[in-house]
């Protein structure tokens, strides 16, 4: 069995097309084969353009490599570089001010600002990135740089850090989002209803353990096991406390048992002694 399937007289990798076919394009009401019939169109349409494109930025690369190989060793001349980048068509002249129009694009992708990661398709991790990039983990940010005030030192998890993270990040949603009563502090266990918001419109809805809000046109997507981190985390901390508390007990314990060794030690060095002494008086009367 071929690993390609012919769709719109594109040759189509079978996996992908069950994937656009059976989980992409589900829910929407585009019928697969007109999605396949449009996507060959574009193909038709802006393979070309690419094509030529491609071979022009070739074209200025050998330009460009052969201008510096021809000068190597020499001293850079800012003047004649822009002058030669201006000539091959490299740099053009300034034009008037000038405006884009786009129709029927997504908000989150025309109003909001946010990173947009533009990647190849064929490489997986880096196709998940692009995706994920206008998510990011509020804890991740805190923990991870010096937005607390200062850096993460050592490795591997530090739960006083974590729990400075905690606080900073539900403080931030008193602000973002308000409860109706309390705080994001007390918001320990929400089960499978959110807690009320002073502004009930910012809740946008929920999906298994995710809640998810908006709040000036950005969206917060809250998972109820992050709230129900705090109780982990704060336990965490009450463990490093008593453990540490141990580890001093046992340094002391440690440290009497190493001065009765001591003392040991000296009592049996003056019993010897005494010993000693005891057999040369006996010899002396016999």
């Amino acid at each position: 069995m071929s690993d390609y399937i012919e769709r719109a007289g594109l040759q189509v990798h079978r996996e992908l097309g069950r994937f656009l076919e059976t989980r992409a394009l589900a829910g929407t009401a585009l019928r697969y084969d007109d999605f396949w019939k449009g996507f060959a169109q574009i193909l038709t349409d802006l393979a070309p353009k690419n094509r030529a494109l491609l071979e022009k930025r070739a074209q200025l690369q050998r330009q460009l490599d052969d201008w510096h190989k021809a000068r190597a060793g020499q001293s850079h001349d800012a003047a004649a570089y822009r002058a030669f980048l201006e000539e091959i068509g490299y740099l053009v002249p300034e034009g008037p001010d000038f405006a884009i129009e786009t129709e029927n694009t997504d908000p989150e992708i025309a109003l909001i600002p946010g990173p947009q990661l533009v990647v190849p398709i064929m490489n997986a991790r880096y196709a998940l990135n692009a995706a994920n990039a206008r998510w990011g983990s509020l804890y991740d940010a805190l923990y991870g740089t010096d937005a607390l005030g200062d850096l993460p030192e050592g490795k591997g998890y530090n739960p006083a850090r974590g729990a400075r993270v905690i606080a900073a990040a539900k403080s931030f949603l008193d602000g973002v989002l308000p409860l109706a009563d309390g705080s994001w502090a007390e918001a320990m266990r929400i089960g499978n209803t959110p807690p009320a918001l002073a502004n009930p419109g910012q809740f946008l809805g929920s999906r298994d353990k995710l809640f998810f809000y908006e709040n000036n046109g950005l969206k917060t997507k809250i998972n109820q096991l992050t709230i129900e981190h705090k109780n982990i985390n704060s336990k965490l901390v009450e463990l490093n406390k008593i453990k540490c508390g141990l580890d001093n007990q046992l340094k002391v314990k440690l440290s009497e048992i190493g001065t009765l060794n001591q003392n040991l030690q000296h009592a049996k060095q003056t019993s010897q002694a005494v010993g000693q002494k005891f057999n040369q008086e006996k010899r002396k009367t016999e």
